[in-house]
């Protein structure tokens, strides 16, 4: 039998260095991949794309299994919508993480009711506060329908996270899975025994594709993810004024309020003087009042009155309208 590493699930392997699984010793259990992410925070990317890790999903979930739908509340991407439909015949149990990100003064019924879809119930949690985790246990006991329940999600989503901190809570184990800012750190399946009863399976992140996670470097990246309660920062625009996020995003705006919600450790500048985009890629919306633009992996805009608003990103980078989240 295959043995899979304790860390990101790919399996285990001694003859190829540049493969995923690599060890120089078979009865080690932690790929050298893994390691190098733990003990130095070195990532080596991995050349996989949706496809192969929807693959996972559909060979391996079983029907009427629960699952639970791990969503990251701070980057709610279309392609959940998407996800859902693989699990039409599964009941699901959405788990919206990172609850710490978002202002205390925000109702969690409101985020809550929020999400809509057939979810057979919904929590929300952070695993860095270790925040209602008891009451995921007991959700998680309730709907439960064999002793398999399977984690999925998409990238950065926090499931890894989660789960370090339920194997922390409720099992004696010393494993961790391996967490990193980075996609495709879970390359496989792991399974996590609690009891006799109860098995969770981790599964590969689903990439989320149009995300500016995907394009920025890992130095950036520290920046754009945020570390703790976000303060949303308001702005009075009269005429048409210039803003630029760091040197990652830009955008314009006219007669309007706006809030924009990212983390505080980038700087946001505003001018009054068109600016040079010629890099960046334009996306024109005609967005009504209380309507939220989305960048995904940096954070969104509340938009107050209804007018145009212009947002230039890279060329791999999705923006998105949706109704106001906050």
């Amino acid at each position: 039998m295959n043995k899979t590493c304790i860390g990101c699930g790919a399996f285990l392997q001694d003859k190829d260095p540049n493969q995923v699984g690599y060890v120089s010793d078979l009865e080690k259990e932690l790929c050298e991949r893994c390691f190098k992410i733990r003990h130095y925070n070195h990532y080596q990317t991995v050349e996989k794309n949706n496809q192969d890790y929807l693959s996972i999903l559909e060979n391996t979930i079983t029907t009427n299994d629960l699952i639970l739908f791990v969503v990251d509340l701070w980057n709610m991407s279309p392609m959940i919508e998407e996800m859902m439909t693989y699990f039409k015949k599964n009941p699901v149990l959405l788990v919206m993480t990172k609850r710490d990100i978002l202002p205390k003064s925000i109702y969690e019924e409101r985020l809550l009711d929020y999400m809509e879809g057939q979810f057979v119930d919904k929590i929300m949690i952070s695993s860095k506060k270790n925040y209602h985790f008891d009451l995921l246990m007991e959700k998680i006991k309730k709907y439960q329908t064999s002793k398999y329940v399977y984690v999925v999600g998409l990238t950065n989503a926090g499931k890894s996270t989660m789960l370090n901190q339920i194997i922390k809570n409720y099992t004696n184990l010393e494993t961790t899975i391996t967490t990193s800012m980075q996609p495709s750190t879970t390359l496989g399946t792991i399974e996590i025994p609690l009891d006799e009863t109860l098995t969770l399976i981790d599964t590969p992140g689903i990439l989320d594709e149009g995300n500016l996670l995907n394009v920025v470097d890992p130095k950036v990246m520290k920046k754009v993810i945020p570390k703790k309660e976000i303060k949303p920062i308001s702005y009075q625009v009269k005429g048409t004024q210039y803003f630029w996020i760091d040197d990652i995003c830009s955008f314009t705006v006219t007669d309007n309020n706006i809030v924009i919600f990212i983390s505080n450790t980038l700087q946001i500048k505003r001018f009054y003087k068109e600016t040079d985009t010629s890099n960046f890629i334009p996306h024109t919306f005609t967005v009504k009042e209380k309507q939220d633009i989305v960048i995904p992996g940096l954070g969104f805009i509340k938009v107050m009155s209804s007018g145009k608003i212009t947002i230039y990103v890279k060329e791999q980078v999705d923006v998105f309208i949706r109704k106001s989240f906050i």
